[in-house]
């Protein structure tokens, strides 16, 4: 067990580090002098020059890469070129405010679908089976900012129930942004649960017709109790990776659906600061998305061993 703990983790640093080499790549790749762009055309050489150097652009790409990484592990991403303000704090706001939409959205996606995927996986072939999977279907093939507008169609407009825009800034309390956390976790929760009631469905499908099953059921356990404590945990484990990967994948579809609304979120500012060319804040913002992706799976990766006995014991019976 230590050693698949051990092998995870090192996978895990690894693909951080190539993610920073990617991410430092990909922003530096981008056309266009960022020293000129935040001048104007009309600046004179020398000052584009002075700018570059405090931007310290004058240094071998190497060395600036060793500098970000460095400041980045003590949370230094460096200062924003467009609001002159830590990138880290400036992050830190706009994320947290996003992270109250993505437990929103977590908490109904994940539990939700959950339980239909198990439901249409008990009623295989039968009408809640088809609703089930029809509306799951539905849900994978309508993007995330449909979804949002349609919502604010039905539940702002025709139904005034929730607001449409976020009138605050990232500043805002909790209690400002409450009523607007709705519907764009209602959007994101659509698509996310979507995926996990199919894999739900289809594990839940192949552990009912496991052997340990069917003698769990000629034993005479309850269907309740032979879906609780038998099939329920072996049909968890493929579920867990998409539920792990739709979380991942949460970061950038948050930022669609914070558009439509006018969050001020995480998404938001993505987005300002690629229109900025504030390379700094880009870099962070995918850096902590490259984070988040790795952390989620090796969350369900250990999450799967804890769940898997075979897995625990891999080591022991050799």
């Amino acid at each position: 067990m230590l050693s698949f703990i051990t092998r995870r983790i090192a996978a895990a640093v690894g693909t951080l580090f190539l993610s920073s080499v990617l991410v430092f790549l990909a922003v530096q790749a981008l056309p266009g002098d960022v020293a000129t762009q935040i001048l104007g055309k009309d600046a004179t050489p020398d000052a584009v020059a002075a700018l570059r150097e405090k931007l310290k652009l004058d240094k071998p790409a190497w060395e600036r890469y060793f500098d970000w990484v460095g400041g980045a592990l003590h949370g230094d991403f460096g200062t924003s070129l467009v609001s002159g303000k830590a990138v880290g704090s400036e992050v830190g706001t706009y994320l947290a405010n996003s992270a109250l939409i993505a437990l929103v959205t977590v908490l109904f996606a994940v539990t939700g679908s959950i339980v239909l995927g198990i439901l249409a996986g008990l009623y295989r072939d039968r009408w809640p089976d088809h609703l089930i999977s029809t509306v799951s279907l539905v849900g994978m093939s309508v993007p995330e900012f449909v979804v949002a507008t349609v919502l604010v169609l039905c539940f702002s407009v025709a139904l005034p129930w929730f607001p449409a825009v976020v009138l605050y800034g990232p500043d805002a309390t909790i209690g400002q942004l409450l009523p607007a956390v709705w519907l764009p976790a209602l959007a994101l929760a659509v698509v996310m649960a979507a995926y996990i009631v199919r894999m739900a469905r289809t594990s839940v499908i192949d552990v009912m017709a496991t052997e340990y099953v069917t003698t769990a059921r000629l034993k005479g356990l309850s269907t309740w109790r032979v879906v609780t404590r038998h099939a329920l945990p072996s049909a968890l484990l493929p579920t867990l990776h998409v539920i792990a990967l739709n979380v991942a994948w949460l970061v950038g579809g948050v930022a669609v659906v914070e558009n439509v609304f006018n969050y001020p979120g995480i998404g938001k500012l993505m987005l300002s600061s690629v229109q900025n060319r504030d390379l700094p804040t880009i870099q962070a913002i995918a850096l902590i998305s490259a984070v988040v992706y790795v952390v989620c799976n090796l969350a369900a990766d250990l999450a799967t061993m804890a769940l898997n006995p075979r897995l625990r014991t891999r080591g022991r019976t050799r």
